[in-house]
């Protein structure tokens, strides 16, 4: 196991803390079910290339009770027969949002509404911030290096 480069960023910064508790309990609002906030986090340290988000989440989804097909799976959504369709919107989301489109905008109307027929408004909200959630981590998981040990959510 290696040592992460800083060790000491949660004592820089113990306002951090609130700020990451607030929005946790924001994103369990009951509007998106759990799993799917897990599969998206999941997806999302996958496309940055975070082993340390990619285990997290992967970790917190074993803890739930998710199948290892499904973990697994989550590198190719796209064509895996385990995720409901608004599961699939939702891997979408993500997807565009961490891959840059040549051809136009990442979050085309098309996607949008594909996912709005599977969520409402909040739903769409919290899928968003469950986004920025783990992209506010990004950063601290590619520079810092810490362990990729999983942690529980």
């Amino acid at each position: 196991m290696t040592e992460p480069r800083l060790t000491n960023t949660a004592e820089l910064f113990p306002e951090l803390n609130g700020f990451a508790a607030a929005l946790s309990k924001a994103l369990d609002n009951g509007s998106v079910p759990r799993t799917t906030i897990g599969l998206v986090q999941m997806r999302a340290g996958q496309l940055a290339g975070s082993t340390y988000l990619t285990v997290r989440h992967a970790g917190a989804l074993r803890e739930a009770g998710e199948p290892e097909e499904r973990i697994t799976a989550v590198s190719s959504w796209q064509d895996a027969p385990y995720f409901t369709a608004a599961e699939r919107a939702a891997l979408a989301l993500v997807e565009a949002v961490l891959t840059p489109n040549p051809h136009g905008e990442r979050v085309p109307d098309e996607l949008f509404d594909a996912a709005a027929e599977h969520y409402d408004a909040t739903a769409l909200s919290t899928l968003t911030m469950a986004i920025g959630q783990v992209c506010f981590f990004v950063p601290y998981a590619l520079i810092i290096k810490p362990p990729p040990a999983p942690v529980a959510s």
